[in-house]
């Protein structure tokens, strides 16, 4: 008789391949799946009976900014409390490392914390970081095009000269060498906003070589965004490396109604390179607070601001008003801050969400004192509200482009699905309850229907809440699998 660590017993299990679930049992041990079948005959320390539950591979949470706090606050609630077992960070251009400050911390790379942590001056660094760390969840992590240029250039408002792009090019080499998933690009920020396409084309250089990726947050997401989208897809084709864009949107009023002529781009794109997308479930954006974006039309909530702390989780409307000032020069005076752009139309998001290439983040900034509710709901709103009550997608199609389809597209070896010889990164979940309770007026909430969350075999997450056995690893970048 097997011996084995766990035994869950009687679950719907949905193997993360997209085909409709088994009721399975299944067994793990040393940190791996060992058996799957019906009635397994074995012997086990812990055994978990399912009846009733669906179990799921770990979501893989796609874009995160948890760059420090996986380090800082290695509990990581937010995120193990939705099934969450996997982060990928350094999105938007923005990465713990390699990173090397010269004068404070350039927007938007405040979103990742203070000054004081940023403290990893090589990839190999914030590696051993969070190898000594073991936080609650896996880690794997880009390298964000803005932290290189505040490496290597004195001011982010021009384009890089060839020497500095040559400097970046051979950090970001050494990166790839240390496990790095690929490049992000965060080309709608100011401070990376001057690039040239031929500065991030020249700077992707190594990506193919190396088997890695690139992630775009475009130059823009709102009346441009198909000019962006082409200049993503450009420096994809040049650089011969699969792309993927950053939570894609229609943002912006003028903007809105546009996501069939967005899909149709990405669509055309595919057809003759490997392309895709994420996108969370809200129709809302978060970010730093940016001037280009105030537009009396929208309503801006303000997350946190460092000059004016008091006003975090009131609107940009109401805070000029008792101020007496026009929008615009409220939010001149309350940065840095942090913002909410309720900007994005429900149907376009719900049209992206929908699409077969989309995969699905948090995009969660988790220093903010008033969040996004993405940040503790993006997961089982997914699977309960646009999968079981509004049948947007089927729960297996929904669980595979939470887990397979991303540890494909980022090169996550042997995650993402349940199979034997497969890490035992797994969520049981009630199917009938799921469901995200955070709210924009009350974010930090964690979701109900999660019965129980392994994280390589070790289970971290029950309905009482985190067990305090944390389990998670550096996951190095293995071999892209883009099979669609």
């Amino acid at each position: 008789m097997l011996q084995c660590d766990t035994l869950i017993r009687s679950a719907t299990v949905y193997d993360g391949s997209g085909g409709p679930p088994s009721l399975l049992d299944v067994a793990l041990r040393e940190g791996s799946i060992c058996d799957i079948g019906s009635s397994l005959p074995h012997a086990a320390s812990h055994i978990f009976d399912a009846h009733g539950l669906a179990l799921a591979p770990g979501f893989i949470d796609v874009h995160t900014h948890d760059d420090t706090v996986v380090i800082r606050r290695p509990q990581m609630l937010p995120k193990l409390s939705q099934g969450v077992t996997t982060v990928i960070t350094g999105n938007c251009g923005i990465s713990a490392a390699p990173v090397r400050l010269r004068e404070g911390v350039p927007d938007p790379m405040n979103l990742l914390g203070r000054a004081d942590d940023f403290r990893y001056p090589t990839f190999a660094a914030y590696v051993a970081a969070i190898r000594a760390t073991v936080p609650s969840v896996n880690v794997a992590a880009l390298v964000g095009h803005t932290a290189l240029r505040n490496n290597h250039m004195d001011r982010l408002d021009r384009t890089a000269t060839e020497a500095e792009i040559g400097a970046m090019r051979a950090e970001l080499r050494e990166a790839l060498d240390a496990g790095a998933l690929g490049l992000s690009s965060g080309l709608a920020y100011a401070s990376a906003a001057a690039a040239s396409t031929d500065e991030v084309v020249a700077l992707a250089e190594p990506l193919a070589r190396a088997g890695a990726l690139y992630v775009t947050h475009m130059r823009s997401e709102s009346e441009a965004i198909l000019d962006a989208m082409s200049e993503a897809f450009d420096i994809g084709r040049q650089s011969r490396v699969p792309i993927v864009i950053s939570h894609l949107k229609c943002a912006g009023i003028a903007n809105r109604g546009r996501s069939g002529e967005v899909l149709d781009a990405l669509e055309q794109a595919r057809g003759h390179q490997l392309a895709g997308c994420d996108c969370y479930p809200y129709a809302a954006g978060s970010s730093t607070l940016d001037l280009r974006q105030v537009d009396p039309r929208v309503a801006i909530t303000i997350t946190w601001s460092t000059p004016h702390p008091e006003q975090a989780g009131q609107s940009l409307a109401s805070i000029a008003e008792a101020w007496g000032l026009s929008q615009l020069e409220a939010a001149r005076r309350l940065q840095p801050a942090g913002a909410i752009y309720y900007s994005i139309a429900e149907e376009d998001m719900r049209r992206i969400l929908a699409h077969p290439a989309t995969m699905f983040g948090s995009d969660g900034l988790p220093d903010d004192p008033r969040p996004h509710p993405r940040l503790w709901g993006t997961f089982p709103r997914i699977l309960g509200r646009y999968s079981r009550e509004e049948k947007l997608f089927s729960t297996s199609d929904a669980i595979r482009r939470m887990t397979a389809l991303p540890a494909q597209r980022f090169g996550l070896t042997h995650r993402g699905m349940i199979r034997e010889n497969y890490a035992a990164d797994l969520v049981l979940f009630d199917p009938e309850t799921i469901i995200d309770t955070a709210t924009f007026a009350d974010p930090v909430r964690a979701a109900e229907g999660i019965e129980g969350v392994w994280v390589n075999g070790v289970l971290s997450w029950t309905p009482k809440g985190a067990t305090g056995d944390r389990a998670g690893r550096f996951l190095p970048r293995g071999t892209l699998a883009w099979t669609e």
